[in-house]
């Protein structure tokens, strides 16, 4: 011992050596020494492997403290001890909670006990020569880290809260203020804005602020080392870059922008362009501008190798005007790397701006001016942190339009702006609601857009609502605006930084809105531009003979949904076609439009292949009701209408009741997670409305693993046991009933401590420091489900149910007179079928003791699937589900197809031919995997786009549309469970051989039949390369007989299992011949697994393998896209009905 405290006291003045178990005072023991102090910095943590507790002696680290009496110590090295004061909570950092650390006043120092970090945070500590590092067991995530100092491993430069109330509270004042400026200046880089904002950083590190918008737009590699060449005065050196074309043409139909950079100042200037061939006369211009605004000249111009500076023109302007034109080599855009970076930068900033705001992309172009406009007021590092402009303006005091500054605000933010009309009424509003997209380079004010009528504002007459975005979330992305602009084109000199070239600030000489413009109240977001009621929108429909002659204004649809596609192309809509225009764009087409507008002009009208005329009995008032019906998308819609305001009224009233929260300030180092209002309808067995469902959601994303929740798992109920319940229920003759459990997720206890912020509508809106304390476990919520689940399954488990091991949501109950009761259960809405009606009451009733029940009698709609009975059978169908993707995806009048792929299709290899919208691509894809749980006519194609989801590419495109373009001509397709005397249980296995070019994978399939009728398929491709088509069937084989197997089990739990074996067919002889036979040689020798698995189950007699011709092989269309008369003969086979009867 005094060996080791000679040792430690060379490290410095202060330390101590310290033993780190507790002992009862009056004990007489005497411990080894566990622990040692190594330094006395208060803010210092070392890591004792010997310690068993974690202890400090600076009271300001603890997040929470127990000072009760306490009568343990701790003993050090020269025996005397250290009382223990307290015990409590230490944030090691913002995200690493220790717990049970031990006050100790006398300790210099704060210890680290190995055992305790390794059990409370299931870690194990690396040590690594001179770095030690706190690693996850279960996520390898590194938690923490020290490093080696002095002998021992110390955790440095950790940020500890000063007091509790600011370790409890995320963000500050000046945190707040810090964020709200990062968002005005166009999200800047924390170190410039603490040199532009120094007091806001007092106590502050800029590197600890985050911004999550910043990675989405900035993210990039290492940039090029910066030239060493620095001229002496503005305009001596100026770099130019061209960039384009934008896949969105921006406000004015431009896709083209340049950049002119002063080398000495670093001050851009930027021009939109709508074609690149301009680059030589804005050039010019700009020229001018700098000759006659600064009596300089340009003497050196720096660009790239872009053609469009090597033009006949451009180069005669150089040597008239004696400019040494320097252009980089082939290929290395490092020799232009000024110009390349500030384009990099210039778009960062746009891009922040944009996706900050929601903003939609046709306004890059504003956006674009504006990062122009912020980047020139930013100091920068090339210039010892000072700004572009006020280095300029050093050499040029006297420019007075760059002395113009107006107060920064945020870029997309809601603006109302002030209606000077001599025409408006005394009852009209005084303002319009705008969209603040920039600063003005010719006029002392604010630059506002109004979308409903197009124009631009710019004026000081105006109130910003910073905090309000104006495009919602929903907006459109990919609208694009032509030449029909609503501007008054004036001529704009160049004489400003950021600005457009002629005829691109035009603007209406005033900002004088427009008299008959729509409400600037409502919100942009919404589905339709709404007007006054004095004047109604018109819309006219417009006859044109050839498409090319419609202008692409008329073709951009003015209700663009969420998937946003181009207009349909020639080749997939052909002849005559029908289009809504707004009035205000019609122009010259507007006397054709009175003309022809009665006429019916798409040649392939919807209507040929879903009209309510042609619709089955059954099927036509339920979907009237559903058709109609309009959902609200945020609360403030919802309160428009009275029936949605009485809906969440309801829920209010139902989550009070419950006793869901209590109102209660937010304790210290607690965080609230938000909430939202959705809304949904609710329908009654005979397809009429039952009630409009309000329903509030928080937002679980914003939970900590740990803290807010620990265990997540909750079951849902497989599509497969749906069918084949189906299937039973229909040859059986059982009744299909249908239950809602009201406000299901609120039947569950939770055990952690939440607290979410107060939702609207609720009384305490709109005092921050107010919260709820959550009791029950609500929608949203990491834990919901399982909490939820977990209390359903012991009700009704207690009333007699068991649960089934092959579908852990179906639970059934044999009576005693030998009869059945099955459910199964998806969250909140059940399905309950059986032979014993009697025991359904009673089992309604039972759950309707236990919880607040909606009895919706007979099952008609599921999961977003319309179901149908007759006296013949039951069918289940997406039909309303297919109409609202082709409306949102544009393709209503698109021509259809036959097939949903075409047969041979083949694509290139990845990465080539061109890029397609990754965004709109995933979605499209997913809309279509959630289609094909009722239409394995698609499941194969689907099963194939879905494989290119992280580079798709416009082949892909093409073949995801090719599938709306065949469910346009199949929309009532559904599967039908017809009654069959067949009890047995078949499943047909096929696979395509090396079908796939890139990697010569296969692809496997299998449908099942049960009593009849399909109920379970897939279409999956092979994770390895099969060597003969004889090896690749064998695999879908094998895959086949897993999916009987799972399937007997189910059937053999609710105890109708009429066989212990099933039949499974294939079309491969040598297949069937491998697997009956001991056959081993060297085709077949690696793939034994699955050779032997087969054997086993055929021995077993639980398989009865049977050969199949390939023409009757149904399974075949799961595996390979077939010609039209082959795939239409598998569809009947398959049992896909068209709920529509013949036109």
């Amino acid at each position: 011992m005094a060996q080791l405290q000679k040792m430690f006291s060379k490290l410095t003045d202060n330390i101590e050596g310290n033993l780190a178990s507790t002992e009862p005072e009056g004990m007489d023991y005497n411990p080894s020494p566990t622990a040692f102090l190594s330094t006395s910095n208060i803010s210092t943590w070392i890591i004792d492997s010997g310690a068993t507790d974690h202890m400090t002696g600076n009271k300001e680290l603890f997040f929470d403290l127990h000072t009760s009496s306490f009568k343990n110590s701790i003993k050090i090295a020269d025996g005397s001890h250290y009382k223990i004061q307290g015990k409590g909570s230490v944030f090691l950092t913002p995200d690493l909670l220790l717990k049970d650390v031990l006050f100790v006043p006398d300790l210099k120092c704060n210890l680290l006990s190995v055992s305790k970090l390794s059990k409370d945070f299931n870690c194990v500590l690396k040590f690594k020569g001179s770095d030690c590092v706190l690693q996850e067991l279960d996520r390898k995530k590194t938690i923490g880290s020290a490093s080696l100092q002095n002998g021992l491993y110390v955790f440095s430069s950790i940020q500890f809260p000063q007091n509790p109330s600011s370790t409890a509270c995320i963000s500050s004042l000046g945190q707040d203020d810090i964020m709200l400026w990062h968002f005005r200046l166009g999200h800047p880089n924390f170190f410039y804005l603490s040199k532009l904002f120094p007091k806001l950083f007092i106590n502050k590190k800029p590197s600890s602020f985050k911004c999550h918008v910043c990675p989405l737009a900035k993210q990039t590699r290492n940039s090029y080392l910066p030239s060493t060449y620095k001229p002496s005065h503005p305009f001596s050196l100026v770099h130019s870059d061209v960039w384009g074309p934008s896949r969105v043409k921006n406000i004015t139909g431009g896709r083209w922008f340049v950049i002119f950079i002063d080398d000495h100042s670093r001050l851009t200037w930027t021009y939109l362009l709508k074609e690149k061939s301009e680059v030589s006369q804005v050039f010019e211009q700009f020229y001018s501008m700098v000759e006659t605004q600064f009596e300089t000249k340009i003497q050196i111009f720096k660009s790239d190798n872009g053609g469009e500076f090597f033009t006949k023109s451009l180069g005669e302007f150089f040597i008239d005007k004696g400019i040494v034109h320097i252009s980089s080599c082939v290929d290395t855009p490092q020799q232009n790397g000024i110009a390349e970076r500030k384009n990099r930068h210039l778009l960062e900033v746009t891009r922040a701006l944009m996706l900050s705001n929601n903003v939609p992309h046709y306004l890059w172009g504003e956006a674009l001016l504006t990062s122009t406009y912020l980047i020139n007021r930013m100091p920068s590092k090339v210039l010892n942190f000072q700004t572009p402009r006020d280095v300029f303006l050093s050499f040029f005091p006297s420019f007075k339009p760059m002395n113009s500054n107006l107060p920064l605000r945020i870029f997309g933010c809601t603006v109302f702006v002030q209606n000077f009309s001599p025409t408006r009424s005394k009852f009209d509003p005084k303002s319009l609601k705008c969209v603040l997209v920039g600063y003005s380079s010719l006029k002392k004010g604010y630059k506002c857009y109004h979308p409903p009528s197009k124009k631009f504002f710019v004026t000081m007459d105006l109130t910003f609502f910073e905090q309000e975005p104006y495009f919602s979330k929903t907006e459109i992305k990919g609208e694009t605006i032509g030449n029909n602009f609503q501007l008054v084109p004036t001529q704009v000199p160049l004489s400003s930084p950021s600005h457009y070239p002629p005829l691109l600030e035009s603007q209406t000489s005033s900002h004088t809105p427009p008299n008959s413009s729509p409400n600037p109240y409502l919100s942009p977001a919404s589905k339709q531009s709404t007007q006054t009621s004095s004047q109604p929108p018109k819309q006219l429909q417009v006859y044109t003979r050839k498409r090319k002659t419609i202008p692409e204004t008329v073709l951009q649809s003015s209700t663009r949904q969420e998937l946003n596609f181009s207009p349909v192309t020639c080749e997939e809509s052909e002849g005559n076609e029908s289009v809504n225009i707004p009035s205000h764009l019609l122009y010259d087409y507007e006397p054709i439009a009175k003309r022809k507008g009665v006429r019916q002009c798409t040649k392939y009208p919807i209507q040929r292949y879903a009209a309510y005329g042609s619709l089955m009995p059954s099927f036509k008032a339920f979907t009237a009701c559903l058709d109609k019906e309009q959902i609200p998308k945020s609360y403030e819609e919802a309160v428009q209408n009275p029936k949605w305001k009485k809906a969440i009224e309801e829920e209010i009233e139902a989550l009070q009741k419950n006793g869901t929260w209590t109102i209660t300030d937010l304790p210290q180092g607690k965080r609230t997670v938000g909430c939202k209002w959705v809304f949904t309808i609710k329908y009654n067995s005979d397809g009429t409305i039952q009630r409009h469902k309000a329903r509030l959601v928080a937002k679980g994303f914003t939970q900590t693993y740990g803290i807010d929740f620990k265990e997540t798992f909750a079951p849902v109920a497989k599509l497969n046991s749906v069918r084949i319940l189906l299937s039973l229920a229909v040859n059986c003759d059982w009744k299909l009933h249908q239950l809602d459990i009201k406000n299901a997720f609120l039947n569950g206890n939770l055990e952690e401590e939440v607290y979410m912020e107060i939702p609207s509508g609720v009384k305490g809106t709109g005092q921050p420091q107010k919260v709820c304390k959550l009791a029950k476990s609500l929608y949203g919520l990491k834990q919901s489900p399982r909490a939820w689940f977990e209390r359903f399954t012991k009700v009704i488990l207690k009333n007699g149910f068991k649960q089934s091991s092959a579908d852990h949501t179906l639970f059934s109950k044999v009576t005693s007179s030998n009869k059945r009761v099955i459910l199964i259960v998806y969250v909140d809405d059940i399905i309950m079928t059986g032979d014993d009606e009697e025991e359904v009451s009673k089992l309604k009733n039972f759950l309707s003791r236990e919880f607040e029940i909606k009895d919706l009698g007979s099952l008609r709609y599921f999961l977003g699937m319309e179901v149908a009975r007759t006296s013949k059978g039951l069918i289940i169908n997406q039909r309303k589900y297919i109409l609202d993707l082709l409306k949102e995806t544009g393709l209503l009048g698109c021509k259809p197809a036959d097939t949903p792929m075409e047969a041979g299709l083949k694509f290139n290899k990845p990465g080539t031919g061109l890029a397609a919208d990754k965004g709109l691509y995933q979605r499209l894809v997913g809309k279509l995997i959630y289609l094909s749980l009722t239409r394995p006519d698609i499941s194969f194609p689907v099963n194939v786009i879905s494989q290119y989801m992280t580079e798709p590419r416009q082949e892909h495109m093409d073949a995801a549309k090719r599938i709306l373009r065949y469910l346009k001509g199949t929309p009532g397709h559904g599967l039908f469970f017809k009654k069959s005397q067949d009890r047995t249980v078949k499943i047909y296995t096929d696979s395509s051989w090396a079908g796939e070019l890139t990697d010569r994978r296969s692809t496997s399939g299998y449908c099942s039949f049960v009593w009849g009728n399909l109920v379970t398929w897939k279409s999956k491709k092979q994770t390895v390369v099969s060597r003969s088509s004889a090896e690749a069937e064998l695999r879908a084989l094998a895959l086949g007989i897993c999916e009987g197997i799972w399937l007997l089990k189910f059937l053999r739990e609710l105890g109708m299992a009429q066989d212990e074996s099933f039949e499974i067919f294939c079309d491969n002889q040598s297949t069937i011949q491998i697997a009956k036979n001991p056959v081993q040689h060297d085709r077949t020798k690696h793939i034994e697994i699955d050779r032997h698995f087969i054997a086993e189950k055929l021995a077993k007699g639980t398989v009865s393998l049977n050969y199949i011709p390939t023409e009757e092989q149904v399974a075949d269309t799961l595996t390979k896209p077939l010609p039209k008369a082959l795939f239409s003969n598998f569809l009947s086979k398959l049992g896909l009905y068209n709920v529509y009867s013949p036109v």
